[in-house]
């Protein structure tokens, strides 16, 4: 066993301004059984991105990696439900999710997978030199097992009644409902997702990291050397685990499967690692491919004290960075620590909980096809609403209003008007500075500050405050421009007018700098349109960007408008998937007692042709029918209303009930019940012959 000595505090806070020389950051790996949604996107990829395009524009040196988690049950009872083997479920969502990055924007330098045999190998060496070391705990437990699978079910493959809301679909890890963390044993009636069956307690040998002993190092590591940089959301939720009343717990890194990095000891035959000892090791191995395609060596991006270690993710994945993976590390030796791990809270949809399960969603592929052209607007709007302390709720009203009111009333208002009046005054060449009047220098002093705010809140990860800073610069351009009123000056004073178009020019440029973390796309339109290229980020704040008689393009939209029909339309997109999806969810109401042939031969249901149909003055629900029974017309009294309208049930051949007593109703007797089927959605439906029969005609 390996004692851990505590890092002296006073070392570690006199490094953490040091000037490091190269950033690892990493980005969550997402699991590959589904397609990407707004909540991945909010919760680490675009923070990550932004981050790595600052650095970038610092002139870093940058290793951005990251790739897709190919192992453990989720991909299992994925390949399950769909009849497929877990690699063709993984190969499909590998290459979606690795072309939406691509086109969305997110710039990782390598995007890699946990199948590659590089991370089989990577994440073996580091089982095997923890065993070696005798790190592991070999323990015997009690698991459940599937007599009729003939196999261990792993936590998702077990369901049941939650013991804390009575929730009957709570699965063996989590109550989605309460969001209680459970065991399989917790649940009340647990049953087999593989063969519905009730599973039998079975013996079976695992291999425990024992946490518990981590315990000083982690409380000095985290609680004392990072209370001051690391976000509140992620020191409290550390200080739970390592402050609870139990304390850590060892925690099982294998599992009784057939799918994933089979345990490279002997005695562990069917046997994997946990997908969480091996997933945080594929940012290791990503950035040994990277580093091999570029032939360069990768262990300074991993072991070298002069590297910044970065984490993005989301909450739900604090404990395994910010404690399991970190232990792993410290017990392996020779690798560095995580220097931060910002992460993010939830994003909601429409006042509702995000579920892929659901389908309740922003597909990111789906938002690709639908708004083409419009990533930034989608990375603008996350961003400036992004779940950074707490729980923020995307909605596509307010997509729209930031779109309308912000992109394109600020942002892009401000570059077109210095573009076009460039252009309609001097012929679209960049005017000279002349004379500076004080509204001049005052704006050139801001210029020079704002590079510096932006920088500060990012270098901090304040995304959301450093993107508001960006939107701030290009409200002061657009202030500019209306107190000095080019418009009018140039029909006194073309040099004052010159004047104030190249400084506008000069903000306009300065923004593209600022804005390109954020904004890639709209950057590089800039760009173009000013005939910039190679700006850095120590140029920002700089009122010299472009030289005079210099040509710039003609103008063109950065933003455009979206109207009410467009968000109409997806809001009703995602209001038919919630629809759909309670249809296939809901389930068929219990079967009713027991009767004898006799009760049944007592109903008379006959097919019945319908003659009139109207409404019934004063009811919503009620419709006046007129039916031909075969036996004489009747009169019978429907609650069907809110389902069909008269016209569309004369003519059609109904089922009814003739024999049913009449009852009075609005003061008209109704002589009888047409019947009709319930849909899981609510609604009715006409039960009829496939085929025309005599108006009459017996139901046995």
């Amino acid at each position: 066993m390996i004692a851990f000595h505590c890092t002296n505090s006073l070392s570690l806070q006199s490094m953490k301004n040091k000037a490091f020389k190269r950033y690892t950051v990493t980005s969550a790996l997402p699991y590959a059984n589904g397609p990407l949604h707004i909540g991945h996107l909010a919760g680490c990829y675009i923070p990550s991105d932004i981050y790595v395009r600052y650095l970038r524009l610092r002139q870093r040196d940058v290793a951005y990696v990251c790739g897709s988690d190919e192992h453990g049950v989720a991909i299992t009872i994925k390949a399950k439900k769909e009849g497929i083997s877990p690699q063709e479920v993984v190969d499909r969502y590998h290459e979606m999710m690795k072309a939406s990055f691509r086109e969305f924007g997110i710039s990782f330098d390598h995007y890699s997978r946990t199948s590659a045999s590089i991370h089989h190998e990577t994440a073996s060496e580091f089982f095997k030199d923890l065993y070696q070391k005798g790190e592991f705990l070999e323990q015997t437990t009690q698991q459940y097992f599937d007599e009729e699978a003939g196999q261990f079910l792993a936590d998702r493959y077990i369901e049941g009644t939650c013991p804390k809301c009575g929730h009957d679909g709570a699965y063996g890890d989590q109550c989605e409902k309460c969001g209680s963390s459970l065991s399989p044993t917790d649940l009340i009636n647990p049953k087999s997702k593989l063969s519905g069956s009730t599973p039998v307690l079975k013996e079976t040998k695992h291999w425990f990291l024992d946490l518990a002993r981590y315990t000083d190092f982690l409380k000095n590591w985290i609680m004392v050397d990072h209370a001051s940089d690391w976000k509140n959301n992620v020191l409290g939720q550390c200080r739970s685990w390592l402050e609870a009343g139990d304390g850590l717990q060892a925690r099982s890194m294998t599992r009784d499967m057939d799918w994933g990095i089979p345990v490279p000891v002997e005695g562990a035959e069917g046997k994997v690692l946990y997908v969480w000892f091996d997933a945080p090791i594929g940012y290791i191995s990503s950035t040994k491919e990277w580093a091999a395609e570029k032939g360069i060596d990768w262990e300074p991006y991993w072991k070298d004290e002069d590297t910044k270690l970065v984490h993005f993710i989301g909450k739900d994945n604090i404990v395994f960075h910010c404690i399991i993976f970190p232990a792993i590390l410290k017990t392996h030796g020779g690798y560095v620590l995580p220097d931060n791990v910002p992460a993010n809270e939830f994003l909601n949809l429409e006042g509702d909980k995000i579920s892929t399960s659901r389908n309740w969603a922003v597909w990111l592929h789906e938002y690709l096809q639908d708004f083409p052209g419009k990533q930034d607007v989608l990375r603008y709007v996350l961003t400036a609403n992004a779940p950074e302390t707490k729980d923020n709720d995307f909605t596509w009203k307010d997509f729209q209003s930031r779109n309308n009111s912000e992109l394109v009333a600020i942002f892009g208002n401000f570059v077109n008007r210095a573009v076009v009046l460039t252009h309609k005054f001097f012929e679209g060449k960049i005017p000279a500075l002349g004379q500076l009047e004080q509204i001049d220098k005052d704006v050139l002093e801001e210029i020079a500050a704002f590079s510096e705010k932006i920088a500060s809140s990012i270098e901090r990860y304040r995304f959301r405050e450093a993107l508001s800073f960006v939107m701030d610069f290009a409200r002061m351009g657009n202030k500019y421009l209306a107190d000095t009123e080019p418009w009018k000056a140039i029909k006194t004073d073309p040099e004052r007018t010159g004047t104030i178009l190249n400084i506008a020019l000069n903000i306009a440029a300065n923004l593209a700098i600022m804005s390109e973390p954020f904004l890639p796309f709209t950057a590089a339109k800039m760009y173009g349109m000013l005939g910039l290229e190679g700006l850095l980020w120590h140029h920002a704040g700089s009122a010299a960007l472009l030289k005079s008689g210099d040509s710039i393009q003609e103008a063109a939209l950065l933003f455009e408008k979206i109207e009410d029909q467009v968000v109409e339309a997806q809001v009703n997109k995602l209001l038919e998937a919630k629809k759909k999806n309670e249809m296939e969810q809901a389930q068929a109401a219990p079967m009713k007692d027991i009767i004898t042939y006799d009760d049944f031969a007592k109903l008379d249901m006959r097919v019945v042709k319908v003659i009139t149909a109207e409404p019934m003055p004063k009811s919503k629900k009620l419709l006046k029918l007129t039916v031909d029974t075969g036996l004489g017309q009747r009169t019978v009294l429907s609650g069907v209303a809110e389902h069909f309208k008269p016209e569309d049930l004369i003519g059609k051949q109904v089922v009814m009930l003739i024999n049913l007593a009449p009852r009075k109703m609005m003061g008209i007797d109704s002589e009888g019940m047409i019947l009709m089927a319930e849909d899981r959605d609510g609604s009715l439906k006409l039960l009829q012959p496939h085929q025309t029969v005599f108006n009459g005609a017996t139901i046995s």
